[in-house]
């Protein structure tokens, strides 16, 4: 996410400000009862904050790969004092070993497409190690269905954000699907969202 910072290094995104609460309609139905929620690429951290004041009987885990995000989430945790937010760890996606050893759910939302593919893919082999059972890890941004998008809107992102850096892009839907399932992730639901996002939720399948 991008954002202004502030003096206190937080950064404001104004995305998160436009969809937390669409956000966490859904979490609070697709999130376990109890245990340790870890949100890869969290960005700013407003979500974090706003998500782990809301839902206190999980432990909320923030990372993000990048320094200064890092410096955001905990200005902003640091104003919130929550007790079940932990500080940020630095967590590559990419990486093969991830400094998180497991979580009761992963929540991942608008990296897919603001990275390159191999952290889509490094994604899903993460959560396919930490999640238990029945665990699930939830996506929300745009996607192309059928490899098409699903608005003329969502074209012109894609557009912007390839423009941007080659490796970016809106993905296909199917080839999230896809990668998913290489480790054990099977989709579970896949719910509309406003400004033509999606929340996509997979669920770690038993061997």
């Amino acid at each position: 996410m991008s954002g202004e910072r502030a003096s206190d290094e937080a950064l404001f995104a104004p995305a998160a400000a436009r969809n937390g609460a669409v956000i966490l309609d859904v979490l609070r139905d697709v999130l376990p009862g109890g245990g340790q929620v870890l949100e890869v690429a969290s960005g700013s951290g407003e979500h974090a904050v706003r998500f782990a004041g809301a839902l206190p009987h999980l432990c909320w885990q923030p990372s993000d790969p990048d320094r200064r995000a890092l410096g955001s989430i905990a200005a902003h945790a640091r104003g919130a004092g929550l007790p079940n937010l932990l500080a940020p760890v630095e967590l590559d996606a990419r990486a093969r070993v991830w400094p998180v050893t497991r979580a009761d759910a992963v929540v991942c939302i608008n990296m897919v497409h603001i990275a390159p593919w191999a952290a889509t893919a490094g994604l899903m082999a993460g959560a396919g190690r930490l999640l238990p059972d029945g665990g699930p890890l939830y996506l929300y941004g745009p996607f192309r269905i059928d490899g098409a998008h699903t608005a003329p809107s969502n074209a012109q992102f894609d557009e912007g954000l390839r423009a941007r850096d080659p490796g970016w892009g809106v993905r296909d839907l199917e080839a999230v699907i896809a990668a998913a399932a290489e480790h054990g992730l099977a989709l579970a639901e896949r719910i509309a969202m406003p400004a033509n996002n999606l929340s996509v939720v997979f669920r770690k399948s038993g061997a």
